[in-house]
């Protein structure tokens, strides 16, 4: 039986709401789980950027032991244990195609799952999907149409996890110097080299709220444009005037003392031994 804390994180609650949802649930539960920051059991400190997860071996195969509270690995092993901390997203993409998949949070909360290898892959395979480039120049913006609240939220959840990576976000629709027109998600700002983490974040949100709104909706069926614009462009001010923002979290400050631990560089995961 799970032990129940005083804690309640989103893992806990996006689980709970799977076990009494249906698919949008289950999709809302592996998006916060990619988004998630975890405790990875270790069998041992890591050595340089080489890891070595606990393994957890069951009839149903091998699970890496994971969890989104440092006080719930502690409570399940008992004792100091060491650790790495990874996003799910970057995890994930490391046991892609291993057969190996992920025990979250076992016995210690009502998160607790086993997520097997195959969902594992289905996910790394979905969180792949980026946007299409367009060449086409916008050359207007109106007041953004067909905006589901479920499309702002899952993009403004998706920004919160991407401080410091652009100035702002706006949602717009734009007239395009081919007569097209769509909407538009244009990003002010933009830090050098952050572009294509913005643009896959984007992908993903369509996805997500695509799921959230249900296949009744029609206002996320369409796609979404992504746009980087410096601030000094003309058509920020237009951005401004009509558009519907989206506020992203200025960056934390650094010690540059402190080195970075394994898997904080998501363009350098840790090597899986």
């Amino acid at each position: 039986m799970v032990e129940q804390t005083e804690l309640n994180t989103d893992l806990d609650r996006a689980r709970l709401a799977m076990t009494q949802g249906g698919d949008a649930a289950r999709l809302r539960f592996y998006e916060r789980l990619a988004d998630s920051h975890l405790i990875v059991a270790l069998e041992r400190e890591p050595i340089g950027d080489n890891i070595s997860p606990e393994l957890f071996e069951t009839g149903d195969g091998r699970f890496v032991l994971v969890f989104d509270r440092e006080e719930r690995l502690v409570q399940f092993t008992g004792k100091v244990t060491p650790y790495a901390g990874l996003t799910g997203r970057v995890l994930m993409q490391m046991l892609g195609g291993q057969g190996i998949g992920l025990a979250l949070n076992p016995e210690v909360a009502e998160s607790s799952i086993l997520i097997p290898a195959q969902a594992i892959d289905w996910l790394n395979k979905t969180l792949a999907q980026a946007p299409d480039r367009v060449t086409a120049r916008v050359i207007a913006c109106s007041p953004p149409l067909d905006m589901s609240a479920a499309l702002y939220r899952a993009i403004a959840a998706k920004l919160a996890n991407a401080p410091g990576l652009a100035d702002a976000a706006w949602l717009v629709e734009a007239s395009y110097d081919d007569g097209g027109k769509g909407r538009l998600l244009g990003f002010v700002g933009a830090h050098p080299g952050a572009e294509a983490a913005l643009a896959k974040a984007t992908a993903e949100a369509l996805i997500f709220a695509g799921a959230e709104s249900g296949a009744e909706s029609k206002e996320d069926s369409g796609g979404l444009d992504v746009g980087f614009f410096a601030p000094t462009d003309p058509l920020v001010s237009d951005m401004v005037r009509v558009g519907r923002k989206i506020e992203i979290p200025k960056a934390p400050a650094k010690n540059p003392e402190k080195r970075a631990a394994p898997g904080s560089d998501p363009d350098k995961p840790p090597i899986l031994r």
